[in-house]
């Protein structure tokens, strides 16, 4: 059995509470896995430093796809009254409008999203709040002791702390960079009223690799117009400070072709950044612990994949892995190997890492092989935005059409 202790370990011993399945960190991964474990009948402990969680900026926006894992998960509906829904997406690319989308996409605040989800936690599953301050695994019973000197005893323990380290090194895990600060993504709300605007959403992407900008997004987020930019820049660079100093000069420079119907992009709000790494794990296969979501790897925003790779952990662990690894007794590394070896897990995670790796490499890479990517690549864009505008002046010279 392995165990390290914490700086504000208590000598109160209590009695302990034991329970099937024991999750520390109730974010996106944390709380719908407790959710659908305490559904289908497990005890549960769902474990948090914060009854509320707090503002945060993350992910704001989930496609379809997504919002069907939460309907398989039983969680749509509570998903639904926490979201602003649109499904009208015009698209910009090379400076021109190269195609109107038309499909559905939900909006939403993170923290808002999260604490919604909590409040929705079935009564079995309460929220524990507490910091762990001891973590003892081994193959048959995980013990976790909280700074109030509660314990908590465990068949199964799952590390669902997303980019907290704290619980990861008491367990004696380790996070490997695999790109260190490689994209850096931008919120901030937009003054332009959503009567005002003159796109429902708008997706922009950049023109030129030297400006080292994947896309901007914009769109409704309750009764405000909200937008996201996804770049290829670190917090330090001149060019994150002189954005901040002056947001609105630098984007009606980088976007012209969509200024004026978004307000020429005055701001409502300060501009909020989070700088992304793409990690990996190592040493996580151990006995009666599992890492899931962010705590086990993180990829990229700028591709849409992150919620999605972190609901496809929690369904798998949910149907699949779970229930098999409680039928039987002990909770050994080889046991727990089961999930990390998952097809559909591994096929998520490596989709995750690579799409993360080529939308930086296709943005910004200046050699001769991606350069003629993107020549190929805008090419066949001209082509598309050229037959999209014969086919209007065709329609427009047919009689009876104005």
């Amino acid at each position: 059995m392995t165990g390290m202790k914490g700086s504000e370990m208590t000598t109160v011993e209590a009695v302990p509470a034991e329970v099937d399945v024991a999750i520390v960190g109730a974010g996106m991964a944390g709380t719908t896995l407790a959710t659908a474990l305490g559904k289908a009948g497990r005890k549960v402990a769902l474990i948090d430093p914060h009854r509320i969680h707090h503002d945060e900026f993350r992910a704001e926006k989930i496609g379809t796809d997504q919002i069907r894992l939460f309907e398989k998960l039983g969680l749509d509906k509570t998903i639904m009254h926490l979201v602003t829904p649109f499904d009208d997406i015009h698209v910009f690319r090379l400076g021109q409008l190269f195609a109107r989308e038309r499909r559905p996409e939900y909006a939403f605040s993170y923290g808002a999203l999260i604490n919604g989800l909590r409040d929705a936690l079935p009564p079995q599953v309460p929220l524990t709040v507490g910091k762990v301050v001891e973590v003892s695994t081994g193959p048959d019973r995980q013990r976790l002791v909280l700074s109030d000197g509660s314990v908590i005893i465990a068949r199964l323990l799952v590390v669902a702390t997303g980019y907290g380290e704290a619980v990861r090194r008491a367990i004696g895990v380790e996070r490997i960079e695999q790109s260190k600060a490689h994209s850096l993504s931008m919120g901030f709300d937009l003054a332009v009223s959503q009567l005002d605007c003159g796109f429902r959403a708008v997706t922009c992407y950049g023109r030129r690799a030297s400006d080292r900008v994947a896309y901007i997004s914009i769109f409704p987020l309750g009764d405000k117009m909200r937008a996201n930019m996804f770049v290829y820049r670190t917090v330090a660079d001149q060019w994150t400070r002189d954005f901040r100093a002056d947001s609105q000069k630098m984007l009606c420079e980088l976007m012209p072709e969509i200024s004026a119907q978004c307000g020429n992009f005055a701001l409502a709000s300060p501009v909020e950044v989070r700088q992304v790494n793409l990690t990996t794990t190592q040493g996580h296969r151990r006995d009666g612990v599992v890492f899931i979501g962010d705590a086990f790897c993180t990829t990229c925003p700028t591709p849409g994949v992150g919620i999605g790779r972190v609901m496809i952990d929690v369904d798998q662990l949910h149907s699949v892995h779970i229930p098999r690894w409680l039928e039987t007794p002990g909770m050994a590394a080889d046991k727990i190997g089961t999930f990390y070896d998952d097809p559909v897990k591994v096929a998520s995670d490596e989709a995750g890492m690579r799409v993360s790796v080529y939308a930086k490499r296709i943005t910004t890479e200046t050699g001769l092989e991606w350069r003629a990517r993107r020549l190929r690549n805008n090419m066949a864009r001209r082509l598309v935005i050229i037959g999209r505008k014969v086919r209007h002046l065709g329609l427009r010279r047919e009689p009876g059409i104005a």
